[in-house]
């Protein structure tokens, strides 16, 4: 007689919800361990670049390792007088010392950012500091230089002597703060960034809506026809991917330069009587500009279009509507995430440009983009830059938000 295989009593063991929850818990631990490479690279490559460059726009301790003695004692000045006796002292052992060790030309430069001038005042001093200490280091570095009894030198000396700054910030902005602390606006021959920021929104606005223009009906063709016509126009789109910006970007300096091809065809053609200037010049910029990005609208309006039933259109007509009615009260609304889509992508693409301003533009055509480089590059102000760069990304921030606001990302459908 074969022996009978008792089953377990229940309630033993684990239950059916335990052992899902459990077979649960086992797929998302694999999912994490499976997105952990890329969210470790986000961070590394993304997340920290933009946490350091925020930390560089309020953070300068060149002032306070150069002139350990000075940041330590020039916090107690009121700023009613000339400051006291030890705070000269320390100013010129500092001073000093820097001259020793070869520091002073980073404390130059980042006092020289604040008042021109500073600069000299900086390098000149230790030179003629006595080698023994004299009963008055007030009285030795004002006969030196009448500018240390300067309260405007000295307040700057005193707010530079912090590793927390908002100078660049507040440079950034077209302010600064005076003798009192208080922030005011910068003398208006020294008011550059303000324009700077809209004349950046500006290019890039322009671009969108004319990559709007110029991509709708474009997608629109490619909507709606078929076979071989619609590859070939695809590749006609896509073309401009497989060639470097850079090179894009100089063959449009060939083609619109006086004796290029645009000049020389509109000169034979009769229509100008001499060439038209189009380069170096806002019209180059949206020129090419519009050229580079134009498939990025294309390609969005083209993915939404292309899942648009025919029909929509048919039932329109056919119940009386007028083409141009149906158009714009049947289709046309349901292009608007493409839309949404496209005019977003090319406007973050365009706000940020820097190769095409800077070879095709004119000195009054460059982006805020040019500047950020040029103070990371060749002047070596990595606080203006990081400031400008906050700026950029704190306007892009604020226009997608208001963006999202009136249409809804959700909205949104890139393919």
């Amino acid at each position: 007689m074969s022996e009978v295989t008792a089953s377990p009593p229940i309630g033993s063991g684990p239950t059916l919800r335990a052992r899902l929850a459990r077979v649960e818990r086992r797929q998302r631990l694999v999912s994490l361990g499976l997105a952990a490479p890329l969210a470790l690279f986000l961070i590394v490559f993304f997340v920290l670049p933009i946490l350091q460059m925020l930390a560089a726009a309020w953070h300068d301790r060149s002032v306070v390792d150069t002139m350990a003695r000075t940041s330590a004692v020039i916090h107690q000045w009121d700023r009613s007088g000339l400051p006291e006796e030890a705070v000269y002292e320390a100013i010129a052992l500092d001073l000093i010392d820097a001259r020793a060790a070869r520091d002073l030309a980073g404390l130059a430069r980042r006092l020289n950012q604040e008042i021109p001038g500073a600069r000299s005042l900086i390098v000149r001093t230790p030179a003629r500091l006595p080698e023994e200490a004299p009963e008055s280091w007030r009285a030795v570095l004002l006969e030196i230089d009448e500018r240390w009894g300067d309260r405007e030198h000295l307040a700057t000396l005193q707010r530079a002597a912090r590793p927390l700054t908002d100078f660049y910030m507040l440079y950034a902005l077209d302010l600064e703060r005076d003798t009192d602390g208080s922030i005011a606006r910068r003398p208006p021959a020294e008011r550059l960034y303000l324009q700077l920021i809209w004349r950046t929104l500006n290019i890039a606005l322009s671009v969108t809506a004319i990559c709007l223009v110029m991509g709708f009906p474009i997608a629109f063709l490619l909507a709606h026809v078929g076979g071989m016509l619609r590859n070939i126009l695809l590749i006609l789109v896509l073309l401009p991917f497989w060639t470097s910006l850079l090179v894009r970007t100089a063959a449009w300096m060939v083609v619109l330069q006086n004796e290029g091809i645009v000049n020389t065809a509109l000169l034979s053609l009769g229509i100008l009587d001499e060439p038209v200037r189009l380069i170096y010049n806002r019209t180059g910029v949206l020129i090419v500009m519009s050229q580079v990005l134009l498939p990025f609208m294309i390609l969005p309006l083209y993915a939404v279009m292309s899942a648009i039933s025919p029909w929509h259109m048919r039932a329109a007509l056919s119940l009386g509507g007028r083409p141009w009615f149906a158009f714009r009260r049947v289709y046309l609304p349901q292009t608007l995430p493409g839309v949404a889509a496209g005019t977003l992508l090319v406007f973050m693409l365009a706000v940020g440009y820097y190769i095409t301003p800077a070879l095709v533009g004119g000195s009054g055509d460059q982006m805020l983009s040019y500047f950020i480089a040029f103070y990371a590059n060749q002047t070596v102000n990595w606080g203006l830059a990081a400031a400008l760069g906050t700026v950029l990304m704190v306007i892009v921030l604020v226009l997608f938000a208001i963006y999202s606001r009136l249409f809804g990302i959700d909205r949104i459908r890139m393919s």
